[in-house]
């Protein structure tokens, strides 16, 4: 098993962004996740910028793919690391933040 040594807070917003569209679609191909951002964001992005992201958070072991149908899919460190984000955006929120 890989080891990931980047927390989900020092990645790109495009790096959570794909986490957070694996989390809400399930398994997925990289063209309808490439299609999902292109809707989210207003300046293009690339397909091959999207999958080198899923590369990267492959790495990390936040992702897999399966080589029999190439979807990617959320690992469970991955969806601990979005649990942990999630939680930590909602106590902040509760907070009104901390300075």
């Amino acid at each position: 098993m890989r080891s990931h040594t980047t927390p989900l807070a020092d990645l790109s917003a495009t790096h959570r962004d794909l986490l957070w569209l694996l989390s809400q679609t399930g398994p997925s191909e990289s063209g309808p996740l490439h299609r999902a951002l292109i809707d989210y964001y207003t300046n293009e992005i690339d397909h091959t910028r999207v999958c080198t992201i899923l590369e990267e958070l492959i790495e990390r072991d936040y992702v897999t793919v399966h080589t029999t149908d190439s979807q990617y899919r959320l690992t469970e460190s991955g969806r601990r690391a979005l649990a942990a984000r999630q939680a930590w955006q909602a106590a902040t929120n509760t907070e009104g933040g901390r300075e």
